[in-house]
């Protein structure tokens, strides 16, 4: 075999790896400002310049996986479902439509998983609620996690496609775990007695 076909292998292989690096460092800080926004979000701190650069990284990432070919996919997984889960958990706070996959410009797969995650941060919104004894509230966000957990179980895909299954289990066992909170907190409202009339 020719040097000159081993060179430009060994090219072939630098540029991959460079490329590689380049992605894991790419996803590796949107998954930090996914991350870190859905923490604000959940303080109530006013995020949407923080959305608004996951939205724009995420397009960017996407875009670049289909430039360039899937084969190094797996590096960027995480950061795509984490970034999806972070922009529909804003659009929720915001109480915005939630945006789909041609919204977000991203594969409809990472869009299921990130709507998957979802349902555990509006399972935490609903607990803040029944915490500050918003039973409305609460009750509010229980439905949504419902509708959210309907849509998912709506795909029945091969795990080969997308590993969808764990999100839907998941999802089924929050919802009955938070539908037990807000029953009991609604139980406990009703047997609490009243406040006594003051003078």
């Amino acid at each position: 075999m020719s040097d000159g076909v081993l060179a430009a292998i060994e090219t072939h292989l630098r540029q991959r790896e460079l490329r590689r690096e380049e992605l894991y460092q790419q996803a590796r800080r949107l998954r930090r400002l996914a991350q870190g926004t859905m923490t604000r979000l959940h303080a109530g701190i006013p995020s949407s310049g923080d959305l608004a650069s996951i939205r724009g990284s995420l397009a960017e990432l996407s875009e670049r996986l289909r430039r360039e070919g899937r084969a190094d996919e797996p590096i960027v997984h995480d950061a795509l479902q984490e970034a999806v889960e972070a922009s529909l958990l804003g659009a929720i706070v915001e109480r915005q439509p939630l945006p789909g996959p041609s919204d977000l410009e991203v594969e409809p797969e990472p869009y299921l998983l990130g709507l998957g995650d979802v349902v555990g941060e509006i399972r935490r919104l609903s607990l803040e609620r029944l915490g500050a004894d918003d039973l409305d509230g609460a009750e509010r966000y229980l439905r949504l996690m419902e509708e959210l957990t309907q849509a998912l179980l709506r795909f029945d895909t091969t795990r080969a496609i997308v590993q969808l299954k764990p999100k839907q289990d998941a999802a089924r066992s929050l919802v009955e775990r938070t539908r037990g909170d807000v029953v009991m907190a609604r139980f406990l409202a009703r047997a609490r007695p009243p406040a006594p009339k003051e003078g």
